[in-house]
């Protein structure tokens, strides 16, 4: 059965270009996210592991770690690190697992045997601090992932974790966000003592409030 958003990602033990990384351990109290490419020196994933390398800094002010799968061994993935170096500009700065036993791609269904029975298709799984799965994407192996999207889920996700709230459709940071139905209009006059733009019922839109 596939994972689903709310479950507990599981835990494995597997080696790395940063070591032995045991994912519970590792993953501490921080964000992850974990995300798989199906082979080693192929284009597409080349620029992707070059673009989440730079931007650590963003994932860093988000307590967030970074975390890569293939199914290549770890000789690989090494030998791969330094044409992403100078092809990307960037060099590799977080784990990227060697699953050549394919033991993390199995326990997160990273195999689509119907696209391919042996490489690892282009999943994104979003982990909270409390090890739950909060986002899944799986992309075709032609096309690269959009990382911008997954820092604005990201961002969603630890916003509306701490505030009653939603955000809509296109969504950036800074921008009006939905108060959840949930709350009612005597609750949100205590959460959001500025008011908000009471469209219906059921769609109160409020400025954003400043994140911790």
């Amino acid at each position: 059965m596939s994972l689903q958003l709310g479950d507990i990602a599981p835990d494995f033990t597997q080696e790395s270009t940063a070591g032995t990384i045991n994912f519970h351990e590792w993953a501490g109290d921080n964000w992850v996210i974990l995300f798989s490419h199906p082979k080693d020196f192929t284009p597409v994933c080349t620029t992707e592991l070059g673009e989440v390398s730079r931007l650590k800094p963003e994932f860093d002010k988000r307590n967030t770690k970074a975390i890569g799968l293939s199914v290549d061994p770890l000789e690989d993935h090494e030998a791969w690190a330094g044409d992403i170096q100078e092809t990307q500009g960037q060099g590799l700065n977080f784990p990227l697992l060697a699953d050549s036993d394919r033991k993390v791609s199995n326990l997160y269904g990273m195999i689509h045997p119907n696209a391919n029975d042996t490489l690892t298709v282009r999943s994104v799984f979003i982990i909270d601090p409390n090890k739950k799965i909060r986002l899944t994407i799986t992309y075709p192996a032609s096309t690269g992932r959009n990382f911008a999207e997954v820092l604005r889920v990201l961002d969603s996700l630890q916003l509306t974790d701490e505030h009653k709230l939603a955000t809509p459709v296109n969504w950036q940071d800074g921008d009006d966000c939905i108060i959840v139905p949930a709350v009612s209009n005597e609750e949100a006059k205590t959460l959001f003592p500025e008011g908000w733009d009471e469209q219906k019922p059921y769609l109160r839109l409020v400025k954003q409030p400043k994140r911790s």
